[in-house]
C-alpha cells in the first residue's frame, strides 16, 4: 500500500511540474452529481486474495454486494494534468464498525473526500484516464472516521466543458472505527463559471485624426464628435438597437426601424403589441389575440359568462333566454299534483295528467331541463326517509323519459325529510312536507 501511495504521489509532482507548459487546458470550477455505490465484501476480498485472483474468480462489481448512494463534488483545475476534487456523499447501509455491535437496521452513512485526480491526458482530449488521492472523513450514526481514497478513474468529454467521469476507489481506514471498502461513482461534471478569454493586445492605433477615438476616421465618422460605432458611421447607439441615436426617435429603448427605433406600439395599452393585436384599438385579452371576450348572441353578457352564448338572454338568466311565465307556472303546478301510493314511491294514477302535461312542454321546447327534488316528512327513520325521497324523484324522471323526455335534460334528487316547508309536528304540516318540486330551467 506504501509503495501505491508513493507511486501517486510522485504522479502528482510530475503533473504539476509537467503542467507549467503548453496551452491552458486546466478545469473551471465545476459542480458534479454522481451515483454511488459503496462495496464492503468486495474490499475484503481484495485484503484476503491477490488482485488478479479476485478478478478471475469474478468478486470485482458485483452489485448485489452493494450499496448505492448520491454524491455532489466541487472539482477545479490545479493545472493542465491535475484536478482537486472535493466530495461528499451518501447512503444507507449497514456500515460493519470495528469493534462495535453488528448494526441493527440501515442507517445514513455520509463520507466527504478531497482528492487530486492526476490525469494522464488533458481535458482537450474525449477520453481522459486519471488516477486518484487524498484524505476524507466519514460519519456513520454515532462513529466518526477518517480515511485515505485511492483509485482510478476514466473521464469522457461530452461536450465543451461538459464530462462524464466514472471511478472506482479503495477507501483505506486511518481510524480505528473506520473499515476497507471500495467507493464506485459515475456522474457527469458541468462548469459554474466561463473560461475566460485571453484576447492578444490590440495594434498600436495609427496616427489618423479621429477626434472622439471611436476608430472612425473623422473623414468617415458622420458623428466625428461624439464617440460611435463603426456599423454607424461612427454614430452611437445606446438602446443598442441597431439604429443610430441621431436617427432613434426612441434613442433609449430598443425598437424597430420601421417604427423610427421605437418599440412595437401598443395602442389600446392591454399589454399586446399592436403587430399580434387583432384588436389594436380596444383593450382585449392575449387569450383572444387582443380582443375584448366575445359575445356571440350580443345580449350584454360575455361568452365566458354566458351560459347560452348562442342564445341572447338576460344576465338575470346567466345570458339565457327567459322561460314564460305560464311555463314555469305549469310546471310548478304539476309538481304540486304528483302523488304516491303511502309509504312508497310508486306513482298513483291521478299523477299522470299533470306530468303528461310537463312531458308535452319540454318536448314543445328543447332548451328546457328539469331538477326534480323529492322529500318526506320526519316521521320515520332517517336513511329509510332519504332513500324514499330518492326513489320518487326518480319515479317522475322515469315517468317523464316514457313520455318522450330526453333523460340528460332531467335531474332527479332526493333531500330526505330536509328543508321542510311546514310544521312536521301537525299532520297538515306532514302533508306538506311530503312533496316533489319541480325547477324548469334552460342553462
Amino acid at each position: 500500500m506504501k509503495k501505491t501511495l508513493l507511486t501517486l504521489m510522485t504522479l502528482f509532482v510530475i503533473s504539476v511540474v509537467y503542467a507549467q507548459k503548453g496551452k491552458d487546458y486546466k478545469k473551471l470550477p465545476s459542480l458534479g452529481v454522481q451515483f454511488t455505490f459503496t462495496d464492503f465484501k468486495g474490499a475484503q476480498e481484495l485484503r484476503n486474495n491477490s488482485l488478479l485472483q479476485v478478478i478471475r474468480n469474478n468478486d470485482l462489481y458485483i452489485f448485489r454486494d452493494m450499496s448505492a448512494g448520491i454524491g455532489i463534488s466541487y472539482m477545479q483545475g490545479l493545472s493542465n494534468y491535475v484536478d482537486l476534487n472535493v466530495n461528499l456523499s451518501g447512503s444507507f447501509l449497514r456500515y460493519p464498525v470495528p469493534d462495535a455491535p453488528e448494526q441493527p437496521r440501515d442507517r445514513l452513512l455520509l463520507e466527504g473526500a478531497a482528492t487530486a485526480n492526476l490525469k494522464l491526458l488533458t481535458d482537450k482530449h474525449c477520453i481522459t484516464p486519471f488516477a486518484t488521492v487524498g484524505f476524507g472523513a466519514a460519519k456513520y450514526g454515532g462513529y466518526y472516521s477518517a480515511i485515505i481514497p485511492v483509485g482510478l478513474g476514466i473521464q469522457f468529454k461530452i461536450a465543451k466543458e461538459l464530462f462524464l467521469q466514472g471511478a472506482s476507489q479503495y477507501r483505506i481506514p486511518v481510524t480505528n472505527r473506520a473499515d476497507y471498502h471500495l467507493f464506485h461513482s459515475i456522474g457527469i461534471v458541468a462548469p459554474i463559471k466561463k473560461r475566460e478569454v485571453v484576447l492578444p493586445p490590440p495594434p498600436p492605433p495609427p496616427v489618423v485624426l479621429d477626434r472622439d477615438n471611436d476608430g472612425v476616421l473623422d473623414s468617415l465618422d458622420r458623428c466625428p464628435d461624439v464617440a460611435g460605432i463603426a456599423a454607424l458611421d461612427g454614430c452611437p447607439d445606446r438602446d443598442g438597437d441597431g439604429i443610430a441615436d441621431d436617427l432613434d426617435k426612441c434613442p433609449d429603448q430598443a425598437g424597430l426601424a420601421k417604427y423610427g427605433g421605437c418599440p412595437i406600439p401598443d395602442t389600446d395599452g392591454d399589454g399586446i403589441n399592436d403587430e399580434e393585436d387583432k384588436c389594436p384599438d380596444v383593450k382585449g385579452y392575449a387569450r383572444y389575440q387582443g380582443c375584448p371576450i366575445p359575445d356571440t348572441d350580443s345580449d350584454g353578457v360575455n361568452d365566458e359568462e354566458d351560459k347560452c352564448p348562442t342564445r341572447p338572454g338576460p344576465a338575470s338568466n346567466n345570458g339565457c333566454p327567459e322561460i314564460a311565465k305560464t311555463v314555469v307556472e305549469k310546471i310548478n303546478f304539476a309538481a304540486k299534483n304528483v302523488f304516491f301510493s303511502s309509504g312508497s314511491f310508486k306513482l298513483l294514477p291521478k299523477s299522470f295528467k299533470s306530468l303528461d302535461e310537463v312531458a308535452k312542454i319540454m318536448k314543445e321546447d328543447e332548451t328546457l331541463k328539469i331538477d326534480i327534488d323529492g322529500y318526506t316528512d320526519s316521521q320515520g327513520a332517517d336513511d329509510k326517509n332519504q332513500i324514499l325521497s330518492e326513489n320518487r324523484a326518480a319515479s317522475v324522471k322515469d315517468y317523464l323519459i316514457s313520455k318522450g323526455v330526453n333523460a340528460e335534460r332531467l335531474k332527479a334528487t332526493g333531500y330526505g325529510e330536509s328543508n321542510p316547508v311546514a310544521d312536521n309536528n301537525t299532520a297538515a304540516g306532514r302533508a306538506k312536507n311530503r312533496r316533489t318540486e319541480m325547477t324548469v330551467k334552460n342553462y
